[in-house]
């Protein structure tokens, strides 16, 4: 019986009509409720953190106090109805002076956004009380030298954080292909870390003697991942961390909040993110037919294949992935697409080692994905754009389905393949 299963695409949706009897499942995240109250459920968590003192009763003694909040790049998270909570929190509840607080903005290795940004991330009414700093990889005049990893990874962290006397990180438990999990200590690195300390540690994502991925990280891998080990290094260097970290259901609305512990609290609410985004499976698909979950998730190449590093999990090798993926920014991110010429010209793998970016290694792992897995993307970008990476791109439905038969196949259906994760029971 063939039945259009409606998909999201851009900001709007596609009917891809889908003979039913060859599908072996439809996977969706588990459903999760979002917070009614989040004001109510940030000071319970404060309150009741995990493995912690209250915030209260470690704020209460401190002068000089560090919010470290995630970059715009992250804006999905909706920090700005967090952040004000947090601030009123510390001023009601603690005894803290608003010149007590300053707000450092987790770059990374991205360039802080102006001020209307940085309004539009903690709100005009905390920006008008605190002062907010853009943490900038490059300015030596912000960076302290921390000492040394057991990975060789020099830390150098923003200075702001270092002369704190309590600094509380705020990040999201979300699954992350090089470090397992974000959240926790990648507010420090590589949120607030110099750019030598970003490189150095993201590096491990490659293997050191043959041009491909480190067989030790991968999304929810932790144990043995040395970008996740060196990470909670660097994070010890902070003396008094106190982590928020939020987590989201499969709509992107806040669903629970975890404090507390630096390690502890934090790997709490990555159990949480595994027990909404992991679904299991009876054995890999032969074909996974998904979308990317629509605009923004699709908005170019680089945001869509966030659903190809989830779906990889659950596919054969040689199997085949169709994917929903608008692609109305093309490629994405100079830092991600530029590597196209380095990939085309042989010299890839020389420059990526050189001189490795995040946005490099994410778009060697999609190409090194095309070469392991058959992906048919149903696009707006150009076929001949995407075909050195070994993608092929359609704009027909017709032909896409020419190119894959579902007869005597385990196919399974995602319809927003961003939130979900599958793995073999």
């Amino acid at each position: 019986m063939i039945e259009n299963i409606s998909f999201k695409y851009g900001t709007g949706y596609i009917d891809v009509p889908i003979e039913m009897d060859y599908v072996s499942s439809s996977l969706k995240g588990n459903s999760i409720a979002p917070l009614k109250d989040i004001k109510s459920a940030l000071y319970s968590s404060l309150d009741n953190p995990i493995d912690s003192l209250a915030l209260r009763e470690i704020a209460s003694s401190k002068e000089r106090i560090c919010l470290i909040v995630s970059d715009m790049s992250r804006f999905w998270m909706r920090q700005d109805r967090v952040i004000p909570h947090i601030i009123s929190y510390l001023i009601e509840e603690c005894g803290k002076k608003y010149e007590d607080i300053v707000i450092l903005v987790a770059n990374g290795t991205h360039i802080g956004g102006p001020e209307s940004e940085l309004r539009q991330l903690v709100t005009d009414e905390v920006y008008s009380r605190i002062r907010v700093i853009n943490h900038d990889c490059d300015n030596a005049d912000e960076l302290v030298y921390m000492g040394t990893t057991s990975f060789d990874t020099p830390v150098y962290l923003n200075k702001y954080a270092t002369q704190a006397d309590l600094v509380i990180a705020l990040g999201a438990g979300a699954h992350h292909v090089m470090a397992g999990f974000g959240g926790g200590r990648k507010s420090i690195l590589p949120g607030i870390s110099g750019r030598e300390s970003i490189m150095h540690n993201h590096a491990y994502s490659l293997e050191k003697d043959e041009f491909k991925s480190n067989k030790k990280i991968g999304n929810g891998v932790l144990d043995g991942n040395p970008l996740n080990l060196d990470m909670l290094e660097a994070a010890n260097m902070i003396k008094e961390l106190f982590i928020v970290t939020l987590v989201f259901n499969g709509e992107m609305e806040l669903a629970s909040i975890f404090s507390g512990d630096r390690v502890t609290s934090w790997l709490r609410a990555s159990d949480e993110v595994n027990r909404i985004y992991n679904v299991p499976i009876e054995e890999k698909a032969d074909v996974i037919i998904a979308s990317c979950g629509g605009f923004p998730k699709d908005m170019s190449l680089y945001q869509g294949t966030k659903t190809v590093d989830n779906l990889t999990s659950g596919l054969k090798d040689g199997g085949t992935l169709i994917l929903f993926l608008e692609g109305r920014e093309g490629g994405g991110s100079p830092d991600y697409f530029s590597w196209i010429e380095p990939l085309k010209d042989g010299s890839f793998e020389k420059k990526l080692r050189e001189n490795f970016t995040v946005g490099g290694y994410i778009f060697f792992l999609n190409c090194e994905q095309a070469r392991r897995f058959n992906i048919l993307m149903y696009t707006a970008i150009s076929p001949d754009v995407v075909a050195p990476m070994g993608i092929k791109a359609f704009s027909d439905l017709n032909e896409l389905f020419k190119n894959v038969s579902l007869e005597g196949k385990r196919v399974y259906i995602v319809e927003n393949g961003s939130t979900v994760l599958p793995y073999v029971k």
